[in-house]
């Protein structure tokens, strides 16, 4: 059964470049390119991460700003 990533909101400016990433952000997938419009957004959880038991949402928006969701913490750098 597939699964299912929603993103809710995001800060800094559009557009933005969604990846998915493992744990360590060592590899990641890119998703989409969304702007502010497509806020909620969602998307299947590519079958590679499917088995991971933890992934991260990595966020990148138009001034290369990192937004990084796992472990139901937000973290930036």
């Amino acid at each position: 059964m597939p699964t299912y990533v929603e993103i809710s909101s995001v800060t800094g400016t559009s557009p933005y470049n969604i990846y998915i990433c493992g744990v360590d952000l060592v590899s990641c997938t890119w998703i989409s390119t969304i702007t502010s419009g497509d806020i909620p957004y969602s998307f299947e959880l590519p079958f590679i991460y499917s088995s991971y038991p933890n992934f991260a949402v990595k966020v990148v928006d138009n001034f290369n700003c990192n937004m990084i969701k796992f472990s139901g913490a937000t973290y930036l750098d």
